[in-house]
């Protein structure tokens, strides 16, 4: 059954003079609502944007918060493992003078020898790299020079010999190398 839009003598409403048209006083309250209305939409979007804007900058600020929170806990890890790696290092270089000791126990010496790997590889697994010296050029951030000597063979600041192995963990000197200069 079709419903068509009828006043209570069942007449088309249609017909009715003014229908479907506003009076005056109505157009001006729907205009104003409108107006009202766009105004409000108006300041929700200017929220919205406004919001948005905050939860970017917030992701933002939380994302530099991470990097630089990963880029502190690296550095105190290596700071700390620089420390105690530094502390034993000594004792890496009495088991390698020992090693070096001539001895008439092969055992001994052998036994030695695989303390020192050991301790080694244990310093290559924490990071632990050591700094060459022999043959390369002098780098006074990465070697201490204790002499100076005049050697025909070798190169303008090129290291001759190591009095003691240097260390780094990642790109931080532990301990500089004590080197002899050439020339």
């Amino acid at each position: 059954m079709e419903e068509k839009n009828v006043n209570k003598d069942n007449t088309k409403l249609e017909n009715e003079p003014g229908f479907g048209q506003n009076t005056p006083n109505e157009e001006t309250s729907s205009n104003d609502e409108l107006k009202v209305l766009k105004e409000k939409l108006a300041k929700q979007k200017e929220d919205l944007e406004d919001k948005d804007d905050r939860i970017k900058r917030l992701m933002a600020e939380f994302e530099n918060f991470k990097k630089r929170s990963d880029k502190e806990r690296t550095g105190l890890y290596n700071s700390v493992m620089g420390d105690v790696i530094t502390s034993l290092l000594p004792v890496l270089d009495n088991l390698e003078k020992a090693a070096k000791t001539e001895t008439k126990d092969e055992q001994y010496k052998n036994g030695i020898e695989m303390v020192v790997n050991q301790f080694k590889e244990v310093l290559k697994n924490n990071g632990v790299t050591e700094i060459e010296a022999i043959g390369k050029k002098f780098d006074p951030s990465l070697h201490e020079a204790v002499s100076l000597v005049q050697d025909a063979n070798l190169g303008e600041k090129e290291i001759k010999e190591e009095f003691r192995k240097g260390y780094m963990i990642g790109d931080r000197v532990l301990r500089h190398s004590l080197v002899v200069v050439a020339n």
